[in-house]
């Protein structure tokens, strides 16, 4: 079984070669505490310590008592680009992946990788500096919404819904496809991404601190029956790791590229190809030319796309919810997919109609289940004290009923079970009779109403999105020009310019104007959103800016997307096949220099 495990997960690969002598890099900056006392603020203290040992509350003690012990430690290493192998032992525990109907298979599994927690601090500092790096030489593509500072699951989604909302605006057909990488962080390769770095212009000391990061590592399998041993590991990037994800992202950015009515938009592994044109089975033909541009591109990278997670819906607008559904499958590299009702894409169910029904039915099913566990510890006049059962009613209940809120709003069908459900919390928190009257409860429980809870968290979701850096997040990239954001850069491949020119029937409302008592016409998903934040921000002449500081500097002669695509063109096995094929002229200066139809 360790056999197995080690090599469907970690196959054997050309091993690194460390340059013969290491070099202080000039161009390397200085190391400093307020560097390193962010990074083990980000830590928490009740991370697991495998393999050491040592937690992080022991060295957040050491860097508070004396803190040049860890500014000596680690400073030369970055000046010398270097990552240790005494840092690089990490243990691997092996998890099976729920609802596998056999898990003999080594594919049923995931291995999670512990790390020594002193090598996590140079890691959390060299992803931050890398972050900043990547973003203002184009190494991470705007659609690439996973896994970084200011964006989640909700940015992604909402990004989706407003380009498929948008692209129907012009009575087009919209068909989505989603794709998901195979095994995407085991088959990360070193030496290819130290040509990525390399070229995308990324100082020396990182290109060279990650090509040591990556090479020459251990890793020891943690399961029942296992040997224990360590075994080397010459390929993939260890989950678990602070600068794990970024590097998985600059390494699948090539993967994307600009269409030109549609959408490509990934949240880390998982991608989503959206395409629109006149017939639903012009979508397919569409869908089917971009699945095999990204496999190509894909195979260069020597990655692949799980075929059992390959998912099609065709969208359909709320007054086409009577009509026949359209169930045009599509085939890719012989697999016939069809098209489904309904689907679940980083947390949130869709539907043809973008109906939320089906959402909040999925969330109805989850919550009553923990409501009934934790209500064990609160029986009628016994157990918990009434402030402990409304932290847990807040932190697990209402978390669970209400999770996709931000992005869903709950229909007319939706809100009655929601509110006889949350009632129901209510008086377990107060202990209060059955025959108390509903207004009361709020009250004595300190929970509001279902309604200004879903409005909550709608507002603060808006806020968080207007205010964030459209240079950033693909969906503050969407906003209309008009909205008054301190950056006047939008998205270059947004489909709101598919808009101009409508009849007033299909013209999307002003994002400044409040929806009709009749319903003829109404916002864009974004522009909606927008709209949300008119008490806030209405006053205000520019909205302000959050997480400013992820907005790196560059040229104003080359914003991000030009240099996306350079990067891009020189990715492309169209415009150069062998430009991701390594040779060795190419493993030998990567080692040295940086250390269906």
């Amino acid at each position: 079984m360790n056999e197995a495990l080690l090599g469907y997960f970690f196959p054997p690969q050309a091993a690194f070669s460390p340059p013969p002598r290491l070099r202080p890099h000039k161009s390397t900056p200085p190391l400093t505490n307020e560097e390193i006392a962010p990074a083990l603020s980000k830590s928490a203290s009740s991370s697991a310590p495998d393999p050491d040992g040592i937690p992080y509350l022991t060295w957040k003690r050491v860097n508070a008592i004396t803190p040049s012990i860890l500014l000596q430690i680690h400073s030369p290493l970055v000046s010398l680009g270097y990552h240790p192998a005494s840092l690089k032992g990490a243990n691997g525990v092996v998890l099976e992946k729920p609802g596998k109907p056999s898990y003999a298979l080594p594919s049923s599994s995931r291995i999670i990788v512990l790390l020594q927690t002193v090598s996590k601090i140079p890691e959390r500092i060299m992803a931050a500096c890398l972050l900043l790096a990547a973003r203002s030489r184009g190494l991470i593509h705007p659609n690439q919404c996973g896994s970084l500072p200011g964006l989640s699951t909700y940015d992604a989604c909402l990004t989706v819904m407003n380009d498929v909302k948008t692209l129907q605006r012009p009575r087009l057909k919209v068909s989505s496809l989603f794709l998901d990488i195979k095994a995407g962080f085991d088959n990360v390769d070193n030496l290819t991404l130290a040509r990525i770095l390399r070229e995308g212009g990324i100082p020396h000391y990182l290109v060279s601190w990650v090509a040591f990061f990556l090479g020459e590592r251990t890793c020891t399998l943690v399961f029942q029956g296992a040997p224990g041993t360590p075994a080397p590991v010459n390929i993939g990037a260890p989950q678990g790791s602070p600068i794990s994800l970024l590097l998985f992202l600059i390494y699948v950015a090539p993967l994307h590229f600009r269409l030109p009515r549609g959408l490509m938009l990934s949240y880390v592994d998982h991608f989503a190809l959206t395409a629109a044109s006149l017939s639903y089975r012009g979508n397919i033909r569409q869908l089917q030319e971009l699945c095999r541009t990204i496999q190509a591109r894909a195979a260069r990278l020597g990655m692949s796309f799980s075929v059992l997670k390959t998912e099609l819906i065709h969208w359909r607008t709320p007054s086409q919810r009577h009509s026949e559904l359209c169930l045009l499958p599509i085939q890719l590299d012989g697999e016939i997919f069809h098209p489904r009702d309904s689907l679940r894409w980083l947390g949130y169910w869709f539907t043809p109609t973008l109906s939320t029904s089906t959402h909040f039915s999925h969330r109805l099913a989850l919550a009553p289940g923990a409501f009934a566990l934790i209500r064990r510890l609160s029986p009628l006049g016994a157990g918990l004290a009434p402030y402990l059962c409304h932290r847990l009613a807040t932190s697990l209940v209402a978390r669970i009923l209400l999770h996709g809120a931000d992005l869903f709003t709950p229909n007319a069908g939706s809100f009655p079970r929601l509110n006889t459900f949350w009632h129901k919390v209510q008086r377990w928190a107060t202990n209060c009779f059955s025959s108390t009257p509903i207004s009361i409860l709020a009250i004595e429980s300190c929970l509001p109403p279902i309604p200004l809870l879903v409005s909550q968290r709608q507002r603060l979701a808006a806020l968080r999105t207007v205010c964030s850096p459209p240079s950033v997040n693909p969906v503050t990239a969407c906003l209309h020009p008009s909205f008054p954001s301190l950056s006047s850069y939008r998205a270059p491949d947004g489909s709101r310019a598919h808009t101009k020119g409508l009849s007033s029937v299909y013209l999307p409302l002003s994002w400044k104007t409040p929806d009709p008592s009749l319903p003829l016409r109404n916002h864009l998903s974004i522009d909606t959103v927008a709209h949300r934040t008119i008490a806030f921000t209405g006053s205000l002449s520019r909205v302000p800016m959050i997480n400013a500081h992820l907005v790196p500097e560059v040229s104003p002669h080359l914003p991000p997307q030009s240099l996306m695509s350079s990067t891009s063109a020189k990715m492309d096995p169209a415009s150069d096949p062998s430009a991701l094929r390594p040779d060795a002229s190419d493993a030998s200066s990567a080692s040295h220099a940086s250390c269906a139809y």
